[in-house]
């Protein structure tokens, strides 16, 4: 129960980055929605950041894994919610491209 382990900081980060990604992301789409398709181009800047700040998350993840004697709840979480949002942007560039 007592231990000196504790979270990976590369992982609490890829964590946040992966949160800020999919927030942005559900914004843009959000907000593209109530446009009614109507997309400014900042939207588009929007997602690419997006993909920017998951590939970055995903590395850190990736990164955090293999320090030794710490906890990964973070780290596994934050890698998690990295690949969903690529997912989703190669979901969104997928139906762009043959809708």
């Amino acid at each position: 129960m007592f231990t000196n382990k504790e979270h990976t900081q590369k992982g609490i980060m890829s964590t946040i980055l992966g949160v800020i990604s999919l927030a942005t992301l559900a914004y843009a789409v959000f907000r593209s929605y109530q446009n009614v398709g109507d997309v400014p181009r900042q939207y588009g800047a929007a997602a690419m950041l997006v993909m920017i700040y998951a590939f970055v998350g995903a590395a850190l993840g990736v990164v955090s894994k293999t320090e030794r004697d710490k906890f990964y709840l973070f780290t596994y979480v934050g890698i998690f919610l990295n690949v969903l949002a690529l997912a989703m942007i190669s979901v969104i560039l997928y139906a762009g491209a043959y809708a």
